[in-house]
């Protein structure tokens, strides 16, 4: 994994903005950001963008990512298919923090058609600024890490 503040962000065809714009928000706090969505509003797929995405988390190329789509939701399905990688959904800073404290998330998806701008940058802010609190919740990243069936 990469030592460097380095961030994968990407989107489908509906959140180009944005998606644009919280890169910006991201590079202006010293973050080096990889956006590899698209750049013109023409019907995309964002299950291609979302693993895209999650292999350069996954591979270590970026520390973490940040997706968005029209509800956050497909997307982040199509970055949880990817082995490693722990993507959720948020719409709120109290999600973001505690998926980076609780589950150390190394994804984050939003609703591009959920969420104004200004919360949207809130949470990203609050998803880059949390970090992992281990303990008893590095038991249950194990876990959920785990190629097992989970059981009690």
């Amino acid at each position: 994994m990469t030592d460097s503040k380095r961030i994968v962000i990407s989107s489908d065809h509906a959140d180009i903005a944005m998606r644009q714009n919280i890169a910006a928000h991201i590079a202006k706090q010293g973050w080096e950001v990889v956006d590899i969505g698209p750049t013109t509003s023409e019907s995309t797929h964002y299950p291609l963008h979302g693993k895209a995405a999650a292999e350069r988390v996954a591979s270590g190329d970026c520390q973490l990512g940040i997706l968005l789509c029209g509800t956050g939701q497909g997307i982040m399905m199509a970055a949880n298919k990817v082995a490693g990688i722990r993507c959720g959904v948020c719409s709120d800073t109290f999600s973001a923090r505690m998926i980076r404290q609780h589950n150390d998330a190394n994804m984050m998806s939003l609703g591009a058609r959920v969420l104004g701008e200004g919360l949207a940058l809130d949470i990203v802010d609050a998803f880059l600024n949390a970090t992992f609190e281990g303990g008893r919740h590095a038991t249950r990243v194990d876990m959920i890490e785990a190629s097992e069936e989970l059981t009690s």
